[in-house]
């Protein structure tokens, strides 16, 4: 971890009173806690998680050693979800993956193993077609050497959805890995007090391509053009329901400490509403190009504009 982190408080992830994770991710400013779903009582475990009712909400988390290597580690952990969540419909998943652009002497990233071990899990219980069943979800670098995984899943069939200024990730070229990063921009359920949308890590990436190559401000900008352009697709418009009264979380990953204050400044002016819980996270990210990523969680949607 970089010195300019050390000894600042790791994200707490809390799924009700008793379930309280920890993800590794330095806090740079804002919260050190994210409590999206409220009361939530355990219900069990399947494999490595621990599994809690919130609501018509069940929600799982794991944290586990890589004693059988970061691919096998993964499907294990992805098989447990799928059968964890059989009979409901996947809706989000955060992944802190250890020394996410690291790798081994003459070996595959450890993103793209990651990568490779959740697409194989999911192949094999949907079958050929499982593109059209990937929630909403991230990968970020973890300061531990843990996989660490929090998933949402809901009994209501929820709506996909892809960014039309962007290649969607599962069908990304041979370039980006053995198998392409699995799951959609964004994921929209429908509830009778509103829906809840959750957008997905967004980075500064056009089509498929890294765009601003070592300018985290432009690669900020770019950033939130990608918001924009995922929020019409949701319906949400082009300011993420701002003025709609939904209850809006952010987390903003940035490679750099040193550039926080500057990103902060620029959602503060363009993005974010003093109501906003928004956490600022020190993490590497999913291309070792990129410097910065945003994700969104809105709950209670009154208006979706279809």
């Amino acid at each position: 971890m970089p010195p300019t982190t050390t000894g600042l408080p790791s994200l707490r992830i809390t799924l009700g009173a008793r379930g309280r994770f920890h993800a590794g991710l330095p806090v740079l400013a804002g919260e050190a806690g994210e409590d999206l779903f409220g009361p939530a009582r355990p219900v069990g475990h399947v494999g490595r998680l621990a599994l809690f009712q919130a609501g018509d909400w069940l929600l799982g988390a794991a944290t586990v050693p890589l004693i059988t290597g970061l691919e096998d580690t993964t499907h294990r952990l992805y098989d447990n979800i799928l059968e964890a969540t059989r009979g409901q419909h996947l809706a989000r998943i955060w992944n802190d993956v250890p020394a996410i652009n690291g790798s081994r002497p003459g070996g595959l990233e450890n993103y793209r193993l990651f990568c490779r071990g959740r697409s194989l899990a999911f192949e094999q219980c949907f079958g050929r077609g499982f593109n059209a069943r990937l929630p909403a979800a991230s990968a970020v670098g973890t300061t531990t050497a843990r996989l660490s995984v929090v998933f949402a899943a809901s009994p209501v069939a929820p709506r996909h959805v892809e960014n039309p200024l962007q290649v969607a990730a599962y069908d990304y070229p041979a370039e980006f890995g053995p198998r392409p990063p699995s799951f959609a921009r964004a994921t929209v359920v429908p509830g009778t007090e509103g829906a809840t949308v959750f957008i997905s890590g967004t980075a500064a990436i056009r089509g498929h391509a890294t765009v601003a190559l070592d300018n985290p401000r432009e690669q900020l900008a770019c950033t939130l053009e990608n918001l924009r352009g995922i929020a019409h697709a949701c319906g949400l418009g082009p300011d993420l329901d701002r003025d709609g009264g939904s209850r809006r979380h952010f987390k903003v990953y940035v490679r750099h400490a040193a550039d926080q204050p500057m990103v902060a400044a620029m959602l503060e002016e363009e993005l974010l509403e003093k109501t906003d819980q928004v956490s600022y996270l020190q993490a590497e990210i999913c291309r070792a190009a990129l410097l910065v990523e945003i994700e969104a969680s809105l709950f209670g949607v009154k208006t979706l504009d279809m």
